[in-house]
């Protein structure tokens, strides 16, 4: 008898495997896809959280991530601007783990601002909001020079650093230091989302993405709840923006960009959207799979086959590849327990 992994093994499947892999992989280029592609994986499960379990569309997600990029930087740095009626901050540089976290309660503090003020709308009108939302981010982060450096960058921006009890202090310098802590902070995300699901907010937020009129009848506060999502959603775009800054060492207005939003999108709605693993699943693919394409493909037929592959699986596979793939698991046990009165029938 052929025995299955259970579907319910996947992801720590997956993390082994993950974290085994930098011991069999020489090639830098392929080690920074991978840090790219987890740092934005952490991305997409932080939008899982408003797409896949409230049903609300954000378009400016990338926000959130950018903003993260931004405090991270400037807390690492240090910062000397000019406000209002010639009031300075002088800042001085802070170690870059206190960026991380900074990074983490601004994007969540602004995204608690967002929600507060954008889910009193719907549907379309909520798109439109958070699509403008990013564009004023982005125009701040572009005209701000004395702050941001505008179109110049933030550059030197410290790597990583912690403070290890008895250790002394680590500074993630190399790819392979910078593949774990990004596989650390993924894994951590992963949690924090399965804990969050799973509570009743978690159970809030599905009755109001199945049927709103039902949940509000029962005594769900959907503002509350939906504000609560996206203020989770906003810190974790905001921890894998702080990951960026860190890693590349540079920050410019071009993080705000939109097609980095449809990015997440694409690996939280054919991974499989309201799943936990489903955008990690999903990232992998459409994190690397222009790395595959670009040593055999020009760069217009990369793009050609990545939105046939695209629409390929959602054509074949419409809820996404982890709900495809738990259908067809649940399907062999229902199949294998009504093969066995014919067996038993077929005995003399």
């Amino acid at each position: 008898m052929t025995r299955h992994l259970p579907l319910s093994h996947l992801p720590l499947a997956l993390l082994v495997v993950l974290a085994l892999l930098p011991l069999g992989l020489s090639d830098p280029y392929l080690l920074n896809a991978l840090i790219q592609t987890g740092i934005f994986t952490i991305g997409a499960m932080s939008l899982n959280l408003l797409l896949g379990y409230t049903g609300q569309l954000s378009l400016g997600h990338i926000a959130f991530f950018g903003i993260g990029a931004y405090a991270s930087a400037l807390t690492a740095l240090g910062f000397d601007v000019e406000l209002l009626f010639g009031w300075r901050v002088v800042h001085e540089p802070w170690p870059p783990l206190a960026g991380f976290v900074l990074a983490v309660l601004i994007a969540g503090a602004t995204g608690y601002l967002v929600g507060r003020l954008s889910f009193r709308v719907r549907g379309a009108y909520f798109v439109i909001v958070t699509i403008s939302f990013a564009e004023v981010v982005r125009l701040v982060a572009l005209n701000w020079v004395e702050l941001t450096q505008g179109p110049l960058a933030l550059t030197g921006i410290p790597a990583m650093r912690l403070g290890l009890p008895g250790l002394g202090e680590m500074i993630f310098r190399t790819k392979v230091q910078n593949y774990y802590l990004v596989l650390a902070v993924a894994a951590l995300s992963y949690l924090v989302v399965a804990r969050f699901t799973r509570s009743r907010f978690g159970r809030a937020m599905r009755g109001l993405k199945e049927n709103e009129a039902l949940a509000l009848s029962v005594g769900v506060n959907a503002t509350r709840t939906l504000t609560i999502a996206a203020t989770a959603s906003a810190a974790m775009a905001g921890a894998a923006g702080s990951l960026y800054a860190h890693y590349f060492r540079i920050v410019d207005p071009d993080v705000f960009l939109f097609s980095t939003t449809v990015t997440m999108v694409i690996m939280v709605v054919s991974g499989g959207k309201g799943t936990l693993i489903g955008p990690v699943v999903g990232g992998l693919i459409f994190g690397l799979l222009p790395v595959a394409l670009r040593p055999v493909l020009a760069p217009e037929a990369q793009w050609i086959v990545y939105g046939a592959v695209l629409i390929l699986i959602l054509f074949l596979m419409p809820r996404g590849i982890v709900p495809k793939l738990e259908a067809l698991a649940a399907r062999r046990p229902r199949a294998a327990a009504a093969q066995k009165p014919v067996e038993a029938e077929s005995r003399p």
